[in-house]
């Protein structure tokens, strides 16, 4: 094996150093055997400086941390300093010989990282190392809790001294990395913040703010496709938005729920594709293809979706951070893009599923976070992007006579194993903003619109429809009655109560950001 690994450059691969500095761990092992897989979100590197300040991209350790320029040294500084990143550590292992993986455990049996590598090799491979019991050692954690979030519980294993606790299986196994944003939002217990603003609330006002979100999340989720379904398919997907987690989760519970969702199966092939699959336009002129996104292949499919339901009962036994694990499940879903039709929605049901199961959610209370995500559609675009587009550079395909991509590599590692730490910062983002602004206000909402209609109870003698077609009317208004409903609706009416009404909405409902 060649030691020449990377010396100092002004950048690696296309990504600038904030100072000088000699790539190491991941991105010295990338390099040294030309691996090819995505860059991770966040690489290490030795600064000249005693000092060096890290970036979001770029993790700077001081000279003194710099390892040896080896296999076993820039393997170890990996796990101890980056953590796992199992599509690379997948890669290598695919194209280092097994002898010098045995030799590396060899040279020490006993110690933490060569038990790690040992276990990480034949777990991504499948294929048993021939290494004698390590003898009576204290068993390690494969990945370190500090680092990344994994299983509260994992699982121990005799063979290789070590305790498994990755969140997923060989199939499906996104890793996420503990950000100071990901800790800081761990630490604001936003479950326990729903569950307090549930309690203090009327129960008859909470069943009806329910139905609202519900109706609203399943509104926007279709908006986010650029669809306008009718008022009965939405209520339709409003209701399985409220039933989720109260089925185990599987292909042929998924392949159900695409049927619900598309409605008019005519035009559609139901169940999982059997050709390629792509996200984006076609050319014009030529009609070829012009992804955004390539999905993962038809044959890799059924490994693929049985990882992700592996995946969703072992995170929740596991205990791992139910936002986390619902970021992992659901974008990874949607990047696989199983389906024909109906994966965006599907991909935001998956979230809702995870919540639920984990017990994240209050009972009977769903987080409306596609509403949140279809007001931060550039951002979620964005994060969408950050790890589809440059897995495009990785695809190697070739267009179809009917318009279609066929992949020619092998790419089934890339929808495993990708980094998942941005979409968790997102889908947190999008959890606390349901639960500091759209659940509240909705309930504040209903209670407003309560008093307000007890008032005008108070002016006039109006039947319940009438006060409600007053207030869609001041709504629309902006708090005054349009010219239509003076002269129509509510001619009988005098100035004088007009005033009054129009002065109580307003006192009643200016307040409130979604009022007008």
């Amino acid at each position: 094996m060649s030691e020449h690994f990377l010396q100092n450059a002004p950048d690696f691969q296309g990504r600038p150093f904030p100072e000088p500095a000699k790539p190491v761990g991941y991105a010295a092992l990338i390099d040294q055997y030309a691996l090819q897989v995505p860059l991770p979100s966040q690489l290490g590197a030795i600064a000249q400086r005693h000092k060096p300040k890290s970036t979001k991209e770029w993790q700077l350790l001081s000279p003194r941390h710099a390892p040896h320029s080896t296999l076993f040294g820039h393997l170890e500084f990996s796990l101890k300093w980056e953590g796992v990143n199992l599509g690379v550590l997948k890669a290598l292992f695919e194209v280092v010989e097994d002898e010098e993986i045995e030799e590396i455990v060899r040279s020490a049996p006993t110690s933490a990282y060569t038990r790690r590598i040992w276990f990480l090799h034949e777990w991504l491979t499948g294929r048993k190392l021939d290494l004698p019991d390590p003898g009576k050692v204290r068993a390690v954690l494969v990945a370190d809790p500090k680092k990344q979030f994994v299983l509260q519980e994992g699982i121990s294993s005799s063979r290789h001294k070590v305790i498994n606790n990755l969140p997923g299986t060989p199939d499906f196994c996104p890793m996420v990395r503990r950000t100071p944003l990901l800790e800081a939002f761990v630490e604001k217990k936003l479950d326990q913040q729903g569950r307090e603003i549930v309690g203090r609330t009327p129960p008859d006002v909470m069943r009806r703010a329910v139905a609202f979100l519900l109706l609203s999340d399943s509104k926007s989720s279709f908006q986010i496709e650029g669809e306008r379904p009718s008022a009965q398919r939405m209520e339709r997907w409003g209701r399985v938005i409220g039933q989720a987690g109260s089925r185990p989760l599987s292909l042929k519970e998924l392949e159900r729920l695409q049927k619900i969702v598309i409605g008019d199966d005519r035009f559609v092939h139901l169940g999982m594709r059997k050709e390629g699959g792509f996200v984006g336009m076609h050319n014009r002129k030529t009609k070829e293809p012009m992804p955004e996104h390539i999905s993962a292949r038809p044959e890799d499919l059924k490994s693929l979706i049985a990882g992700i339901v592996e995946y969703d009962q072992r995170a929740v036994k596991g205990r791992i951070d139910p936002v986390v694990a619902a970021a992992s499940i659901a974008f990874g879903f949607v990047y696989i893009h199983p389906f024909e039709d109906g994966n965006g929605r599907l991909h935001r049901w998956l979230i809702h599923h995870v919540l639920s199961i984990a017990g994240y959610n209050p009972p009977s209370i769903v987080f409306p976070v596609s509403v949140v995500i279809c007001r931060e559609a550039e951002e979620y675009r964005m994060v969408l992007d950050s790890y589809s587009h440059p897995l495009l550079d990785l695809i190697n395909w070739e267009p179809t006579i009917t318009g279609n991509v066929h992949v020619k590599n092998d790419t089934a590692d890339y929808y495993r194993y990708f980094d998942a730490t941005s979409h968790s910062e997102f889908l947190y983002k999008c959890v606390e903003n349901t639960i500091k602004y759209d659940l509240p206000e909705e309930v504040a909402y209903l209670e407003e619109y309560d008093r307000f209609s007890q008032m005008i109870q108070e002016i006039l003698d109006m039947p319940k429809r009438k006060i409600d077609l007053i207030h869609d009317f001041l709504k629309q208004g902006k708090g005054h009655f349009s010219k239509r409903a003076r002269a129509k609706e509510f001619k009988a009416l005098t100035d004088e109560e007009i005033q009054q009404i129009e002065t109580l909405y307003l006192k009643t409902f200016g307040k409130l950001r979604d009022a007008n």
